[in-house]
């Protein structure tokens, strides 16, 4: 496929960053380039989907949204990394917790994703229900965490097709069964395409809600609070 693709408008190589972070919100990538880098120029408006390029601290980066599901994120990953030349891709995003001592406003690292979803198998065959990210990228997180002495809980990850369930307290079960802190919904599709074309991929979350405590925060928190998370991966370009 030649660029631009039918779902990124820019058509030349260079003008995105070898490394993009994704959060699922197009207006939380708009905050965080307005935030926190410069000399910005916005490369994407397609379905509104807002991609910006950058510089943080000197560093060339990219943000751009990835939309709700594993379907959104699939595509958007899978033409960045296989047509425009990107290297590494962080999702961060926001994500429900399954257990009492993962709280709101905590930051988790992906170790690794359980899914029931059928993205990897229809995609090209694999049969097999957890996908790691990079370990290499998840190390270069946590050790730029612990120079920013910012608590970080590495764990696995439930990364669902489903937002609303009949069965509510499904997650007990997930949590018991398959060692799942927190519930998100793109990283398994993340983790598979840069497996399939040999990329690297993390996946950093803040705890917007507890399943257990029933603790939320709102909309607008989950867009402009998620500092922490943010300057993490941030701080992780090299």
């Amino acid at each position: 496929m030649a660029i631009p693709t039918p779902h990124i408008e820019v058509k030349e190589l260079g003008i995105i960053a070898e490394t993009v972070l994704m959060p699922g919100d197009p207006l939380r990538a708009q905050f965080i380039a307005d935030t926190f880098l410069t000399d910005v120029v916005k490369f994407n408006n397609i379905r509104n989907m807002f991609g910006f390029t950058g510089y943080y601290n000197g560093k060339k980066v990219s943000v751009m949204g990835s939309g709700m599901g594993m379907a959104s994120i699939g595509i958007y990953s899978y033409e960045l990394f296989a047509f425009y030349g990107v290297k590494d891709i962080i999702r961060i995003g926001s994500a429900g917790s399954y257990d009492k001592d993962v709280k709101v406003y905590d930051v988790v690292l992906a170790k690794d994703a359980w899914s029931e979803s059928s993205y990897a198998k229809a995609q090209n065959g694999y049969e097999h229900d957890v996908i790691e990210p990079s370990a290499e990228l998840n190390a270069e997180i946590m050790a730029t965490a612990a120079k920013m002495n910012l608590p970080v809980k590495e764990t696995r990850i439930h990364s669902s097709d489903v937002f609303y369930r009949d069965r509510f307290d499904i997650y007990k079960d997930i949590h018991a069964e398959h060692g799942c802190a927190c519930v998100e919904m793109e990283s398994f599709a993340l983790f598979h395409n840069a497996k399939v074309l040999g990329k690297r991929a993390a996946c950093v979350l803040t705890i917007s809600d507890s399943l257990v405590t029933h603790e939320a925060t709102t909309s607008e928190e989950r867009q402009n609070a998620f500092t922490n998370m943010m300057k993490l991966v941030l701080e992780n370009l090299k």
